[in-house]
């Protein structure tokens, strides 16, 4: 895809990762976190990963197979958003690391389920992407 293509799709495709996995963080992550808060991921965690996924990634990594653009964007994704998630939230809360633990599970499953869903659509061709 080109610059402009990936420019293109940014939005799209944010909107339709916030729409997977803001659902997901609102049922996953751990009790002390408010609703507000789990909405707030929903938006804020993609905000943070989503350009470098969409803008950045396919540029540094054009020159090699979509399964590896695919494992550097799904491991960076929420490995970062973890990250962010504990920097932001949970260090220096009174936060027990299991609940930590569920934090980190349910942002890895809503970034799990919005991969899912857009490798189907793409499958379909929805987004007029190649593979």
């Amino acid at each position: 895809m080109t610059p402009s293509e990936l420019w293109w799709f940014l939005p799209i495709g944010y909107l339709l990762t916030i729409a997977v996995e803001t659902p997901i963080l609102i049922a996953g992550l751990s009790s002390p976190h408010s609703l507000r808060r789990r909405f707030f991921a929903g938006f804020w965690l993609t905000a943070c990963t989503y350009p470098i996924v969409i803008l950045v990634l396919p540029l540094l990594l054009s020159n090699y197979s979509r399964r590896t653009f695919l494992m550097v964007a799904e491991v960076f994704a929420p490995v970062v958003e973890c990250l962010l998630f504990w920097l932001a939230f949970d260090w220096r809360s009174s936060a027990t690391q299991k609940e930590v633990a569920r934090d980190f599970i349910a942002i890895v499953i809503a970034n799990l389920a919005s991969f899912g869903v857009g490798e189907i659509l793409n499958a379909w061709q929805w987004f007029g992407l190649v593979n």
